[in-house]
């Protein structure tokens, strides 16, 4: 595992040392494009036609922040309320779209991209170093589950079952775990970009 987030890391040094590049920038843009894509799970649409992210804690939120930069949009990152811990991302970057259908992108890399934001924002891995380690990947809509466990198919990336943990709990929460055997593959084509997970990951390494 170790390997797989040096390989995190400097996909993360990577983009920062391009940023002064603009050939390298517009290589770049699919990629960045597909993941902010994939990303947008987590966030929702303002009645100012605004696109907000939310998380604890700014780190990821920069992180979104700098890639709206490169792609020439700009963002704005503000606490929401008083006494949370809550930050929010602002955008009005006309390329998002909730609809957006990831069964249309073309190139592998732009699948990674796409399948790595989605993961950053939804996705989960056990935070105790105890547990036994999984991957998931969480959404209310089904759909998307499919079409997400289809393109990690394509990319030789086995996953289980897509399933309802509790119907009467919450009937439109969906859930599927990247297979064990795959886990590896997982983390080295596809990875992470947010630092909570890199660091989860490191933890874990040290079991």
């Amino acid at each position: 595992m170790s390997e797989n987030v040096s390989s995190a890391d400097n996909q993360q040094g990577s983009l920062r040392q391009s940023a002064n590049d603009p050939s390298e920038t517009t290589r770049q843009a699919p990629l960045l494009k597909a993941y902010l894509l994939g990303a947008l799970h987590d966030g929702t649409f303002s009645s100012n036609k605004r696109f907000r992210i939310s998380q604890v804690g700014t780190d990821w939120l920069r992180i979104l922040q700098g890639f709206f930069k490169k792609l020439g949009y700009n963002s704005w990152i503000y606490k929401e309320g008083k006494h949370r811990k809550v930050y929010v991302l602002e955008t009005l970057a006309n390329f998002l779209d909730f609809n957006f259908n990831p069964l249309e992108l073309k190139t592998e890399e732009e699948k990674i991209g796409y399948i790595k934001g989605f993961f950053d924002a939804e996705g989960g891995i056990p935070r105790d170093e105890k547990a036994r380690f999984y991957i998931q990947l969480v959404q209310n809509d089904r759909e998307k589950l499919v079409k997400i466990k289809k393109l990690l198919n394509d990319l030789g990336i086995e996953i289980g079952k897509i399933h309802n943990p509790s119907h009467s709990v919450d009937p439109d929460y969906w859930r599927m775990y990247v297979l064990a055997k795959s886990q590896q593959s997982f983390l080295k084509k596809i990875g992470t970009w947010h630092p909570r997970k890199i660091k989860t990951l490191k933890q874990r390494m040290k079991i």
